[in-house]
């Protein structure tokens, strides 16, 4: 309990260390979009790299926006109905957010239990944005290369408001905590076929990674491949911007699930334990799979395995062991090391392997719960919380089937609604450059700008490309400006 806390035993208070651990998380999680940017502008090619950056960057324009507005309402206002998602009306622009507190507990006199703290609701409102803005930012290394700026920016503001905002109410709002009336993940999920006992994601694997996987699958499939894909070397431009962008990356995910425990104390501890530890093996076994398979371990597949154990850890990171961490992380990097491969034989173009990656790594982490779950070791058990044991300790097969609810219950509807908004997109504004447009370089089409000023672009600099590009006819002249090879 924080010494500046005021403790009342018939009031709400606040605690002030819980308080500045969330606020200082949720700056944690902000810091992985530019992260995400870096790592993600790295893997493509420079005629790429500006336009990649900025579809993360955006996403932090309109997601914000829009939770500010309505996507927090929508996640933990009053639940409409049957926990699918929550009244966008109840708080619209956050009226009377700022004066509530989320998480108190009053005192017990039958019991004589203290009443505990709680935080703001404003820094829970900051802690769950930065988990809004980098869901849908996810999604974009799907279609990098070949997806009008435009379009893409109309996708992230519908895709949060019909997608993403309702599952965090399915998977976030847990009744009486943040919301009178949550989701039915976080609240009623029980197991269609084998009775389980309730879903469990601590920090996102179904509302965030699962989600943006599937529904990176989803545009992949809906929109053509890139030029030369399948024929053509597509290789990363900059592995030392990926590398810089992972190691954001994993430093803000301490943030990521430490923070979902909404306080300073033994679960965020044991969390950030966890955190650790599966993504240290996880790298280890995607650099395995790479030196058994291909001959060398790379920096590549070092950065996209600390990608993968902190994906698969997400959902679990609270309730499995630190051994059992150990297994979930080095499942994953073997496991999305070994899948990344899958889209070649499928024929969809997942330029940056988010499905490999994100889609995988989420349905290996949720599902490890129902095997490796641990009543006795876990953090949640650590903090004095009761949670099931996994089918490995003795807990039979309920929480394994909870959790396969849970996760082909938001793979179903990202994938479905996902569907729906890019085929409605692109039959409408296009989703795609054209070809040709591709080939010269989506940087100066859509930014009028180039990464780098390094090279010279048939003759002049990329400068002087943009300006005869957007200069008006001179007299006499028959057509516009050629436009100069900007390929990369």
């Amino acid at each position: 309990m924080s010494a500046l806390s005021i403790v009342t035993a018939d009031g709400p208070f606040i605690d002030s260390g819980n308080t500045a651990w969330v606020l200082a998380a949720a700056a944690l999680v902000l810091f992985m979009t530019p992260g995400l940017a870096f790592f993600y502008g790295g893997m493509v090619r420079t005629k790429s790299v500006l336009n990649m950056m900025m579809m993360s960057f955006i996403t932090m324009g309109t997601v914000g926006t829009a939770w500010i507005l309505w996507g927090y309402s929508e996640a933990f206002g009053a639940d409409a109905g049957l926990g699918l998602v929550g009244n966008p009306f109840d708080k619209f622009g956050l009226t009377g957010v700022f004066s509530e507190i989320v998480g108190y507990v009053p005192a017990n006199a039958d019991t004589g239990a203290a009443a505990s703290g709680g935080i703001p609701a404003a820094a829970f409102v900051a802690f769950q944005v930065v988990f809004a803005i980098i869901a849908v930012a996810l999604v974009s290394g799907a279609v990098a290369d070949r997806v009008k700026f435009g379009a893409w920016t109309a996708f992230t503001l519908i895709w949060a408001t019909l997608v993403y905002f309702p599952i965090a109410h399915w998977v976030f709002a847990f009744s009486g905590y943040a919301a009178e009336t949550g989701g039915w993940i976080a609240n009623k999920a029980e197991g269609l076929f084998l009775g389980g006992v309730g879903a469990y994601d601590f920090a996102g694997g179904t509302a965030i990674h699962i989600n943006a996987g599937v529904a990176g699958l989803a545009l992949a499939i809906l929109i053509r491949n890139r030029v030369g894909w399948g024929k053509e070397p597509m290789r990363p431009h900059n592995l030392t911007l990926v590398m810089i962008g992972a190691g954001i990356l994993w430093f803000g995910w301490f943030g990521f699930n430490a923070g979902s425990a909404l306080g300073a104390g033994p679960q965020a501890a044991g969390v950030w334990v966890n955190t650790l530890g599966a993504t240290c093996t996880a790298m280890l076994g995607w650099l395995i799979v790479e030196k058994i398979r291909d001959g060398h371990p790379t920096s590549l597949g070092a950065a996209s395995g600390v990608v993968a154990g902190l994906v698969a850890i997400t959902p679990a990171c609270a309730t499995v062991s630190a051994p059992g961490a150990l297994v979930v992380g080095v499942i994953a990097g073997v496991g999305c090391a070994l899948a990344v491969g899958l889209k070649f034989k499928l024929g969809f173009d997942d330029s940056l392997d988010v499905v490999g990656v994100h889609l995988v790594g989420g349905l290996i982490g949720t599902l490890l719960i129902g095997f490796l779950a641990d009543a006795t070791n876990s953090p949640t058990a650590a903090a004095g919380l009761t949670q099931n044991d996994g089918l490995f300790l003795g807990g039979g097969f309920g929480q394994l089937g909870a959790q396969a609810e849970g996760a082909a219950a938001v793979l179903i509807y990202s994938f479905i609604v996902t569907s729906i908004i890019g085929f409605a997109l692109d039959r409408t504004i296009g989703f795609t450059i054209k070809p040709e447009d591709e080939v010269e370089g989506i940087d100066l089409l859509e930014h009028a700008e180039s990464a780098y000023e390094l090279t010279s672009f048939g003759g002049g600099s990329a400068r002087s490309v943009i300006a005869a590009r957007t200069a008006p006819l001179e007299s006499g002249d028959s057509e516009p400006a050629t436009k100069e090879g900007a390929s990369a």
